[in-house]
């Protein structure tokens, strides 16, 4: 069974550096999804509220059976549910659905800065902290001035900014930011949607090192200390992309996949939502 780096938060608490994502899983499908993925080793799963399969993973977990502290579940408050009393209920709402007592990181999944509620949205997030419903509390998908905004108007730092990241888009100055203030930076599509793996670039590297184009990626992900969330429903798939640690990049490799850099995102800008 791999064993899979863990990265200590700045409250304490430790998260698998690679996860599992089940973001457009069906709800139907995502029990078994769920159990390929633990069955690999897999100790990290990532949802949200949006996803509309939060059901379906806590049914995988409680059919894994491991104990739930074993497994790490982060899940997200939407943004058309910013405001204090609306995450509130999405909290306690997304509680209901996993069927736990605790969720283990709870993130504000976009600030949607255009309706201008995150900041209450995440004094919400310090509540249900602060009550121990959510072990850790984080964000997604913010841009560095809303972390600034955070950090002026409210008591606590996020211990974790769940970005866009791959290839085409490195994020280096928000990972910047967040490694000067102790926030960790985690990747959600990592594979640009598996967009990126036909980048001759990337089939080069992988066929230096005997692996896949995707294995690559992740791998070049986890050097850089990012948390790594890739997603599958081919149990083939989600095998392969947790295979990761038996190989290193090179200077070399790393250089060529820093050239690949465009800006492109396969996602919204996060000033562009709400």
């Amino acid at each position: 069974m791999t064993t899979i780096p863990q990265v200590t938060l700045n409250d304490g608490n430790a998260i698998p550096q690679l996860g599992f994502g089940v973001y457009k899983i069906p709800e139907d499908q995502t029990p078994e999804a769920v159990l390929a993925a633990l069955e690999a080793g897999y100790r990290h799963i990532d949802t949200a509220a949006f996803y509309g399969n939060e059901r379906g993973v806590g049914e995988g977990i409680r059919r894994s059976g491991l104990d739930r502290g074993d497994v790490f579940v982060t899940s997200k408050v939407w943004w058309t549910e910013n405001g204090y009393d609306s995450t509130l209920r999405s909290f306690d709402a997304s509680l209901e659905r996993l069927g736990f007592d605790t969720i283990d990181l709870f993130l504000i999944h976009w600030p949607a800065p255009r309706s201008d509620k995150y900041v209450e949205t995440w004094r919400a997030l310090e509540r249900v902290h602060e009550e121990g419903r959510a072990r850790s509390i984080g964000v997604a998908n913010f841009h560095t001035h809303h972390l600034e905004r955070l950090a002026r108007e409210t008591a606590t730092v996020p211990v974790v900014n769940q970005v866009e990241l791959h290839p085409w888009l490195p994020q280096a100055g928000v990972r910047r930011y967040d490694a000067a203030h102790g926030i960790a930076t985690e990747a959600w599509s990592p594979l640009a949607r598996g967009r990126i793996l036909q980048d001759p670039t990337l089939e080069r590297v992988a066929s230096k090192h005997g692996v896949t184009p995707a294995q690559v990626v992740i791998r070049w992900e986890l050097q850089l200390g990012v948390i790594v969330i890739p997603k599958s429903t081919t149990p083939e798939r989600i095998r392969q992309n947790i295979d990761v640690f038996g190989f290193e990049l090179d200077g070399d490799d790393l250089d060529a996949i820093a050239a690949l850099e465009t800006g492109e995102r396969t996602g919204k800008d996060p000033d562009d939502l709400g």
